[in-house]
C-alpha cells in the first residue's frame, strides 16, 4: 500500500465508522434497543475492516519509485565524497 493509499484507507475508515455510528444510534434510539444499536455498529466495524485492511488494488495507484541498489550506493558514495 502506498502513502496515498494509506491516507485513503484512513479517510474511508473514519467516514464509514462515523456513518455506521450515526445509523446505529438512530436505529437503536427509535427501536429502544441497545442490543440492536451494538449489532449494527459491530457490523459496521466488520464492514470497515473488510474494506480498509486488505491491500486492495485501488490503494496502490501511486507506487513509489525505488532506486536500484547500484544507483543508491553511487549516490551514497558521492555524498560521502562531498562531505570530506
Amino acid at each position: 500500500m502506498d502513502w496515498q493509499g494509506q491516507k485513503l484507507a484512513e479517510n474511508l475508515m473514519q467516514i464509514i465508522l462515523l456513518a455506521f455510528a450515526v445509523i446505529a444510534f438512530m436505529t437503536g434510539y427509535v427501536a429502544g434497543s441497545f442490543r440492536t444499536m451494538m449489532l449494527i455498529y459491530a457490523g459496521g466495524v466488520v464492514f470497515t475492516t473488510l474494506i480498509t485492511v486488505p491491500n486492495w488494488p485501488f490503494f496502490n495507484r501511486h507506487p513509489l519509485n525505488w532506486l536500484d541498489p547500484s544507483e543508491a550506493s553511487e549516490a551514497n558514495s558521492k555524498k560521502k565524497a562531498t562531505k570530506k
